[in-house]
């Protein structure tokens, strides 16, 4: 089935207050639990006030996990959607004013010029959920993890992998999202249809020179992409 692209940035108004408010909660755990699985099992030291991104954080949900879980470590959230970002900081204010090593900033990885990233660069831990497969052009998602990790960076990306047909691509909608609201049922059915499989990221990494990256294929429908940079 052919990869079909869908708009790089969530901004809608109804998009944003469907992500904010919906439960991802069990996935975003995950994310964090592996992260912590790949930091101890990493030979690399991973010293205080340490620099962790969050590439495409939209509302907020796993930087904030991450701030709390690494409180001694500076968290970034970044995202290109201005309204994902305002609602980003309007919960850190309003919800959890106890973080105190989280902060958003607003840039739209497909077209921000990488001297512009300077201050998010040197990270110690990169981490996207779900921006991979939002992009045109995901050699960008690549290029940008090179530019912005230090030495021995720690890289955690998780995304949907595209099914092999539309009757898989009913079923996992009919399996997770029947009872979602219809925002996020249309965005679900829409990404799936506009990620990568596994095979293709491989391919994606290869001609980054990230060869050395692992990609696995996690339960029925997402992929990981994990390694040190």
């Amino acid at each position: 089935m052919q990869r079909c692209p869908e708009p790089e940035l969530m901004n809608a108004q109804d998009q944003v207050l469907a992500y904010a408010n919906a439960d991802f909660s069990s996935g975003d755990h995950s994310v964090i639990e592996r992260l912590s699985e790949l930091i101890d099992q990493s030979c690399h030291a991973f010293p205080a006030a340490s620099l962790i991104l969050d590439l495409g954080c939209g509302p907020g949900n796993i930087s904030e996990r991450l701030a709390v879980r690494w409180p001694l470590c500076d968290v970034i959230g970044v995202d290109g959607a201005p309204s994902m970002i305002d609602t980003a900081n309007q919960r850190l204010t309003g919800f959890n004013p106890s973080i105190q090593n989280l902060e958003y900033l607003l840039f739209d990885l497909s077209l921000c010029c990488l001297d512009d990233m300077s201050q998010i660069s040197g990270a110690s831990v990169i981490v996207s959920n779900s921006l991979l497969h939002h992009l045109h052009q995901p050699q960008r998602l690549w290029t940008l993890v090179k530019h912005l990790g230090g030495p021995n960076a720690l890289m955690l990306h998780r995304d949907l992998r595209r099914p092999s047909n539309e009757q898989d691509v009913d079923a996992l909608c009919d399996r997770h999202v029947s009872h979602a609201p219809p925002v996020l049922q249309r965005d679900f059915r829409a990404s799936l249809l506009a990620a990568f499989t596994a095979d293709e990221v491989r391919e994606q990494l290869e001609e980054a020179g990230l060869g050395q990256f692992i990609v696995k294929e996690i339960g029925d429908r997402y992929l990981e992409v994990s390694g040190w940079w």
